[in-house]
């Protein structure tokens, strides 16, 4: 068995591309039929598990009563987590940049002569480039989530934060094992695909000598890291290997124990529609005497990458709330019919567009602000409270005036603020400006515009055309419409 390499992710896509692979998702109807159907099971799910909207709002206020009382402290929770953490045995390490990150995981593995890694799911690693760093000073680092399994295996990127190889279907993933798993055969069956990756991964749990995983939440109080987790494999590479490396962003810390709990209620059911998630590690340091497993030897890595930017300024600090559930790219009318690898980014859709911004600057990702029809969805959906929309407009604007021209100027400029000024956009609202000033002109316009109306680019058919249709209203709710209309009471009023 042998993972399939592959340049790092950044050199091949870019967020400044977003508008060419989007219309080419536009195109893939394999892709967008696949799409469709996995967001619409997932919205199902999701509501299913909030079946009474008032309940969802009170846990949600809480949820996000939680991230903000975090967020208000977070440099004190922060000095007292690693104060924690320390006590407990485990080192702390804080890294500026992804390379700063991959450095200090480097000098771990050498330190121990390890030559593989097994890794849960880690967005953070994903955002660093783990894999790809860690292979180019010989040492392997191996998937063992299963969607991220197999896309490593094909070379791929995670096309979702949740469900990373949403984008394959059966068929691929057979393909996919039959090339590059030695002996396997060609089928299709879901449960023996799944065995077949169980089998070739429980080798490598027992030879690894670090172990790597995110976190979900960071405990000051006690120093505990939390880990959600569904295969068990998470649970693995947290405690078989002799080294535990777990890394996040700065911004996951809690203050006490008893503030997962309203989160950890709110995570699985926004994901994937469950209850609970098969599996909640809650980790508070390395082996003790007396114990037979875990790690000897436990570090966290907190990165900040653009973390902080988005802390300092009031106006964006709400998108350091997010639980990285996904319900906001489940919902997304832009995501579901483009898809995550569209964006060139680790964090696609809703939730990607307004954090990326501040990891890679405004400049390269200057459109994924604008990659928004403004539904609102996101934001109703966001288990903590994040709006979204409000966010994405803070971020457009900040795009295209530098802090002096801003409506409301910032404390300190966002990189790449400024950049996606355009002099003709400025023209066209200048131009606008004097055609509402003044009525005479208005007039004269609004008798212009339908005599040229054969101006109107031709491509707007062809954006149209590809929109999925309005699903119909239930036929009780299409009775009382007509029946209102008609000027008749509906039945039982």
């Amino acid at each position: 068995m042998s993972a399939a390499s592959s340049p790092h992710a950044a050199a091949r896509v870019r967020p400044e591309d977003f508008r060419q692979r989007s219309h080419e998702s536009l195109h893939d109807a394999h892709l967008r039929q696949s799409f469709r159907g996995a967001m619409d099971f997932l919205v199902e799910r999701r509501a299913l598990q909030f079946p009474d909207l008032q309940a969802f709002n009170t846990l949600r206020k809480l949820g996000e009563n939680v991230r903000q009382h975090a967020l208000a402290q977070l440099p004190d929770l922060l000095e007292r987590l690693e104060a924690r953490l320390t006590e407990l045995g485990v080192a702390v390490h804080w890294a500026e940049t992804p390379a700063d990150a991959n450095r200090i995981f480097l000098d771990i593995a050498r330190r121990h002569a390890a030559t593989l890694m097994v890794k849960g799911k880690s967005m953070v690693s994903e955002e660093i480039g783990l894999n790809h760093e860690m292979a180019a000073h010989g040492v392997e680092c191996i998937e063992t989530d299963m969607g991220e399994y197999i896309l490593q295996l094909d070379g791929d990127r995670p096309s979702h934060i949740i469900m990373p190889a949403i984008h394959k279907t059966k068929e691929d993933v057979a393909a996919i094992f039959h090339e590059h798993i030695d002996g396997v055969p060609l089928s299709d069956d879901v449960n023996e695909l799944i065995a077949i990756g169980r089998r070739a991964l429980r080798e490598k749990f027992a030879s690894a000598k670090i172990g790597v995983s995110g976190v979900n939440f960071m405990v000051a109080e006690t120093g505990t890291l939390a880990l959600v987790e569904n295969e068990g494999n998470g649970r693995l590479c947290t405690s078989v290997p002799d080294v535990h490396v777990a890394i996040t962003g700065l911004e996951k810390v809690v203050d006490r124990l008893e503030h997962v709990l309203p989160l950890y209620a709110l995570l699985p059911k926004s994901a994937t529609g469950q209850a609970v998630t098969t599996y909640l590690n809650l980790i508070t340091g390395p082996r003790r005497a007396g114990e037979k497993d875990g790690p000897r030897e436990m570090h966290l890595i907190l990165l900040d990458n653009g973390r902080t930017q988005a802390y300092r300024e009031a106006r964006f600090r709400a998108t350091l709330q997010c639980i990285r559930c996904g319900a906001c790219m489940n919902h997304c009318p832009v995501y579901t019919r483009v898809g995550g690898l569209s964006y060139g980014t680790t964090y696609p859709g809703p939730i990607g567009a307004i954090i990326s911004p501040h990891l890679l600057g405004l400049k390269s990702t200057r459109d994924l602000p604008t990659a928004s029809s403004l539904c609102g969805a996101c934001g109703d959906v966001c288990p903590v409270g994040i709006p979204i929309p409000d966010m994405l407009m803070k971020l457009r604007e900040a795009g295209r005036h530098s802090v002096a021209e801003s409506i409301t100027p910032p404390a300190q400029a966002l990189v790449g603020q400024g950049s996606v000024r355009c002099a003709g956009e400025v023209l066209a609202w200048r131009l606008w400006c004097v055609l509402y000033s003044h009525a005479a002109l208005y007039r004269l316009f609004a008798w212009l515009a339908p005599r040229l109306r054969w101006l109107t680019p031709a491509w707007q058919g062809g954006w149209t055309a590809s929109r999925a249709p309005l699903k119909p209203a239930p036929r009780s709710l299409r009775e009382r419409l007509a029946r209102r209309r008609a000027g008749r009471p509906a039945p039982g009023r």
